[in-house]
């Protein structure tokens, strides 16, 4: 009941629609059970006495309640499908607001197809929860009271001889309900996992071409697909017992008021009109039993993926502004990193007692071993990820007492795997700034040295990208993310591997817009090629996530220490090339 108390406070903003809607729903309900009514009148008194004007009268009834309970049905199912259709929008907007906050550790432990599952699968469900299964509950619900209320007026004592059923199918409802709702759960489960599946083969088919695992990613598919299978012939073998089990119980009910009501009519105590009239009730209350156990099934089934998307609701943010936290205002660019350890988790400590202060204006490189703690460093300027021990200081404040996004907002990356969205040029670009002006953006593309590119392709800023940019060339991908930092205008500008993917041509132009784009900038620089980065005004060595050296590039060859290595295993290998 917590979770679908919870769903319905999605509802609350509808409150009047949704009123309407009940309104429309106890008309269309009260013209079924108006019908039963009718038939006892038709028994007792047009056949009894051979009124003909009586029976003119019922039949035209008959078609005026039809009609009006046509419209008030038409109503009914349209007003709860919007109040359904609207709340199922504000908890999928809700989901995905809540997905933009979360740290980027939530993204390092699982998956993105599950990720996405959330605001796909599970909202889906809810949105039977909320729709399909509402209406039918309401319907089934008021025709249920209504035939009660009908029953005890027709004849009291078979009333509560009909009740004698109830207990029991109550229990059956509340034991397989449980039962249901966990196998619900695990079918969620099932399609999360089957959609991170289709999600990571789709967004790797070159791999799996080039390593010929088609077959093998099939049968990954066709085994999560088999488990998602499993899953739900689970679920249907629980609805499918439950629905007989209740259809049993209510025909012994209706069996013991048929043989009562029967001999009560033999008797003379009521007439055969009110028994057929109260038996036409009594399967009136049979069929909203059979459905709402359904009914219950379905929702049971849709609030186990409601626990799941209340789950991450739910979740604590790792990263987020301290209470108190204040905007920080335009920076010169000074970065000091006093004492900082980090570990990704409590065991594996990825950088230890770093300490080094950059001043405003200069280009840094961070050089090492490969998980000497490089992108970590990168990672935790703009605060990505919060310090374990120590601190980082810009401008002499702290960054964990000043708002997200007043620092993100002055610090700019250009990483080795550009990211470009499914739109145009122009709209990629426009991402760095979204209130620049179209001459901006073209003077940051010529900045970035893609202007001329650019206006070679067939719509020119126009021209469609592609997803993650495929249309073009790994070398322009990194010119126009060159653009959108320059749009930016960050005065702490971070390149991690931005060029390390290129080829000689291509990385030679995207080095001259990277060199453009560092002037007056605080740039920390991340490279494996340290040929590229001979003119930085700092070299940072890190090993084992402890700083090894530090200096210019003169310096550190003349010391002999590990820059001097790595730089001479470089170049040796270069010659023998």
């Amino acid at each position: 009941m917590n979770s679908y108390l919870r769903l319905l406070q999605y509802i609350r903003p509808y409150a009047f629609r949704l009123c309407m809607a009940i309104v429309c729903t106890i008309v269309a309900a009260a013209c079924n059970l108006y019908l039963p009514w009718i038939i006892k009148d038709v028994v007792d008194e047009v056949l009894v006495d051979k009124d003909m004007m009586k029976l003119n009268l019922i039949s035209a009834s008959i078609i005026l309640v039809f009609i009006v309970r046509g419209f008030f049905f038409y109503g009914q199912h349209y007003l709860m499908s919007w109040v359904g259709q609207k709340a199922v929008i504000d908890i999928r907007a809700d989901i995905f607001r809540k997905l933009q906050k979360m740290s980027l550790s939530y993204y390092d432990k699982n998956k993105t197809g599950t990720i996405m599952s959330y605001a796909t699968n599970d909202v889906t469900a809810l949105q039977v929860a909320l729709v399909e299964k509402a209406v039918e509950m309401v319907t089934e619900g008021l025709i249920l009271v209504g035939s009660i209320c009908a029953m005890l007026w027709l004849n009291w004592r078979l009333t509560l001889l009909t009740f004698c059923t109830f207990p029991v199918v109550l229990w059956f409802m509340d034991f397989f309900g449980k039962k249901i709702r966990l196998s619900g759960g695990r079918i969620q489960e099932c399609t999360a996992e089957l959609t991170a599946v289709l999600q990571e083969v789709v967004s790797s088919t070159r791999i799996v071409k080039s390593f010929v695992r088609e077959d093998y990613e099939i049968d990954r598919f066709e085994r999560q697909n088999r488990a998602n299978f499993s899953a739900n012939m689970k679920n249907i073998r629980l609805s499918s017992t439950l629905t007989p089990m209740v259809e049993f119980i209510a025909a012994i009910g209706v069996t013991v008021v048929l043989w009562y009501g029967g001999r009560s009519v033999i008797d003379g105590v009521i007439t055969a009109g009110e028994l057929i009239a109260f038996l036409v009730y009594a399967v009136n209350i049979a069929n909203p039993l059979k459905r709402l156990t359904r009914v219950i099934a379905g929702i049971q089934k849709a609030l186990a993926a409601g626990d799941r998307v209340f789950a991450v609701f739910d979740m604590e943010e790792e990263i987020k502004d301290l209470p108190g936290a204040e905007p920080l205002p335009k920076i010169s660019g000074n970065v000091e990193f006093d004492n900082v350890s980090f570990a990704y988790t409590g065991d594996e400590v990825v950088l230890k007692d770093l300490k080094f202060n950059i001043g405003p204006g200069q280009v840094v490189a961070l050089v090492g071993p490969s998980g000497a703690g490089k992108s970590t460093v990168a990672s935790l300027i703009p605060r990505f990820y919060d310090v374990t021990e120590g601190s980082i200081k810009i401008d002499g404040r702290d960054i964990r007492n000043v708002t997200m996004t007043s620092l993100r907002e002055q610090v700019g990356i250009v990483p080795q795997e550009t990211i470009l969205f499914n739109g145009t040029v122009f709209e990629n670009i426009l991402y760095g700034r979204l209130d620049a002006t179209k001459q901006e953006v073209v003077e940051a593309a010529k900045s970035a040295n893609a202007h001329d590119f650019i206006m070679a392709l067939s719509d020119g800023y126009e021209t469609i990208l592609g997803d993650r940019g495929v249309n073009i060339s790994g070398g322009q991908r990194q010119r126009i993310a060159i653009a959108r930092a320059i749009l930016k205008n960050p005065q702490i500008l971070i390149l991690d591997e931005a060029t390390s993917a290129l080829d000689t041509e291509s990385e030679h132009v995207v080095q001259e817009a990277l060199d453009r784009l560092m002037v007056g900038r605080t740039s920390f620089v991340i490279s494996h090629r340290l040929s590229t980065i001979q003119n930085a005004d700092r070299i940072i060595v890190l090993e084992n996530g402890h700083m090894a050296e530090d200096g210019s590039h003169s310096e550190l060859m003349s010391r002999g220490g590990l820059y001097a290595h790595l730089y001479e295993i470089q170049y040796s290998s270069k010659s023998e090339e």
